[in-house]
């Protein structure tokens, strides 16, 4: 098995819908993982069938039992993130604001309030259009804990890559440097890093490639919408070079892209062009790196 996350330090570089032109391309003999817990999209593109559902629970949460609680107010005096509300003359925790830090817990005279274990997000397991199998998540709003989501969508994604004896894991990484970016980048062959021509995908190149040093992971690059700036292309390009980082591709700004994404299709699927076989060349070379 070789797995290779796709990562981007900045969003809307195109990362998604190569991640899902490469699965698709590849079919049954890939598992996708859709690292990308915090704006789960790649479901759309590839048609997953949701056939397998799980709740996720992370981290803790405070709650108040109405009827032990004297309203004394100390819970709410302590709470540094302002969670502790009273209303119709009962103390209440905004679950959206607890931070589960226990500290009220500790503190209230008469042990009203516990802390409780939270669902966080959903878990998925699905089967796509492309006879791929697919392992997804899609965390809750304003939860946290993405990292660990994203841990748990890797480990069940490599189990189903080794049980069924695939050859390459597919993952779809988040954008930027945080846990879930972190989480994903655990255990890979390669990223994938996919920037554009701006100073703002330069500057957040820079930064996810910090990152990926760290974990001494091998890297390659694309280049999308090269052509938007040209002498922030020659930086990057600049920059790949310094770094020994392979430069897998330069792809002109496309409305295909847009396109494609309009009618929930990958590239590969809308049409003959130029950047489908760009794009087909492209996975090729990352494959041959990988099996070597």
């Amino acid at each position: 098995m070789k797995e290779v996350v796709i990562i981007s330090g900045k969003g809307g570089t195109g990362k998604t819908s190569f991640a899902a032109s490469f699965a698709y391309l590849e079919k049954e003999n890939a598992v996708i993982a859709d690292c990308d817990v915090d704006a789960a999209n790649m479901h759309l593109l590839l048609e997953a069938d949701f056939r397998y559902q799980e709740d996720f629970y992370s981290g803790e949460i405070a709650v108040i039992d109405e009827e032990n609680c004297i309203n004394c107010g100390e819970c709410k005096e302590v709470c540094r993130f302002d969670a502790i509300h009273v209303i119709d003359d009962q103390h209440r925790v905004d679950p959206i604001s607890c931070e589960g830090c226990w500290y009220c817990s500790r503190i209230c005279p008469v042990e009203a309030i516990d802390m409780k274990t939270q669902k966080v997000g959903d878990f998925y397991l699905s089967m796509t259009k492309a006879q791929s199998e697919m392992v997804h998540a899609k965390l809750g709003f304003a939860a946290e804990n993405s990292g660990k989501l994203v841990a748990k969508v890797k480990n069940e994604a490599k189990k189903l890559t080794l049980a069924n004896k695939k050859e390459f894991l597919i993952v779809d990484g988040s954008p930027g440097v945080g846990c879930p970016v972190i989480s994903s980048l655990s255990g890979a062959d390669l990223a994938l890093l996919v920037t554009e021509a701006t100073v703002s995908g330069l500057h957040d190149l820079k930064r996810v490639y910090k990152l990926v040093k760290s974990f001494n992971i091998e890297a390659a690059c694309i280049i999308n919408k090269y052509d938007l700036n040209i002498d922030v292309t020659k930086e990057i390009e600049a920059f790949l070079e310094e770094e020994d980082i392979t430069l897998i591709t330069k792809i002109a700004y496309d409305e295909t892209f847009a396109k494609a994404l309009s009618q929930a299709k990958t590239i590969i699927e809308y049409g003959d062009s130029s950047l489908k076989t760009e794009i087909e060349k492209s996975w090729q070379y990352i494959k041959n790196i990988l099996r070597s």
